[in-house]
């Protein structure tokens, strides 16, 4: 059972997502609770691999309220767990010209915190039409079907 926290809708529209990995995260318990509480925002982070580890940077987890003063850094840079062949078959993706790694989502797998990462290409700005006016068709054959049925 899985309680979604928050979604990077952005990353959709921004690359093409070619493979997808479920890492977890290492936080502070004061994070975990700031986290169930929904206040978590993936909007400006991206991983980099460092050695044989993999951080988050840029994740924005609000301070818990009723934690205390050694509530750590809303940005602070968050180890991802993962095995070290995912770590391989990311460093070796990233290699590749225009391919990155984005996290996707965050939620809540039992009482564990998720991230699924993204190993993605950049989109130009002719595939964003592209992707943008392939929507607008779908949607409007959906209206079309609802108005007839």
């Amino acid at each position: 059972m899985e309680k979604l926290i928050s979604q990077n809708k952005k990353a959709y529209h921004e690359y093409f997502i070619e493979e997808t990995f479920q890492a977890g995260i290492s936080l502070t318990g004061t994070e975990v609770k700031s986290m169930r509480a929904g206040r978590c925002n993936l909007k400006e982070s991206y991983i980099r691999i460092e050695g044989n580890s993999a951080f988050i940077e840029g994740m924005h987890i609000s301070p818990y309220t009723h934690g205390n003063i050694f509530n750590p850094d809303p940005i602070r840079k968050r180890r991802l767990l993962l095995h070290k062949k995912e770590i391989n078959k990311l460093r070796m993706g990233v290699t590749k010209e225009g391919y990155t790694i984005v996290p996707i989502k965050a939620y809540f797998s039992r009482c564990y915190v998720k991230i699924d990462i993204a190993l993605a290409k950049g989109k130009k700005l002719y595939d964003k039409r592209e992707t943008e006016a392939k929507k607008t068709v779908q949607r409007n054959i959906q209206r079309e079907m609802a108005n007839r049925g």
